[in-house]
């Protein structure tokens, strides 16, 4: 999945199937933040917190993956205070605009918790992004991910939650323990048991994938679990 070069990693993304979302929604140019600021993303999906916002979590969706596919990952995290902004991009590969979560950042209020997560390639590229962009952020999460061979992320102060899928057939478990030598000593590794690449965003079987021996409700459920927990502290 991941590469040096990124022409070669558009090549492969185009090849590899990443998810095809063709039965995610199609995403609607939305208004984000606030209180005193907004800004308009087009191909972005927000999903406002309920009540008092303790963080927002900012998500660079998967390869070829429509932002919707992830809104239900921000439904579960709003009524604990959780807005999540899912960004689009072009031909929905994040790596054609990866430094796009500074438009997020630049209009949420000052000292606001801010995580970054990123799907597959969506987790390449946030990956990619934090190693020039130090500081920026409270924690990556990766969602079946893990970052380039040319991106190291070892020695930052950073909080990073990576969520490994048992039967991934694309980031499999040893690409994302591998993974783990580019990342912060203190990284949280959690397993899910069963699960598959297709399970973090609801596109759809994915060709290539392996086969799942846990249920979509119960791995959504770990997941809201794991990441609810990781950013508020829990």
């Amino acid at each position: 999945m991941p590469v040096l070069k990124r022409s070669v990693l558009f090549a492969l993304a185009l090849t590899l199937p990443l998810g095809l979302a063709a039965c995610a929604p199609a995403a609607q140019p939305v208004t984000v933040i606030g209180p005193s600021q907004s800004v308009t993303l087009n191909n972005a999906v927000t999903v406002p917190a309920v009540g008092e916002r303790k963080a927002t979590l900012i998500v660079y969706s998967g390869g070829k993956v429509k932002s919707g596919a992830y809104r239900w990952l921000g439904e579960a995290l709003a009524p604990s205070g959780v807005q999540t902004v899912i960004l689009g991009f072009p031909m929905d590969l994040a790596f054609f605009a990866p430094n796009r979560a500074d438009e997020v950042l630049a209009a949420l209020p000052a000292g606001e918790q801010v995580y970054l997560a990123g799907h597959s390639l969506g987790g390449v590229a946030a990956a990619q992004y934090l190693e020039t962009h130090k500081g920026r952020v409270s924690g990556l999460i990766l969602l079946g991910s893990y970052p380039a061979d040319n991106v190291n992320l070892r020695g930052q102060d950073l909080r990073v939650l990576d969520l490994e899928a048992e039967n991934d057939g694309l980031s499999t478990p040893a690409k994302v323990e591998d993974g783990l030598k580019r990342l912060p000593e203190s990284t949280q590794l959690v397993k899910l048991p069963g699960a598959v690449h297709a399970y973090f965003g609801r596109y759809g079987d994915q060709a290539g994938d392996g086969t799942p021996t846990a249920t979509r409700e119960d791995t959504e459920a770990r997941i809201v679990d794991a990441v609810r927990g990781f950013v508020l502290g829990q």
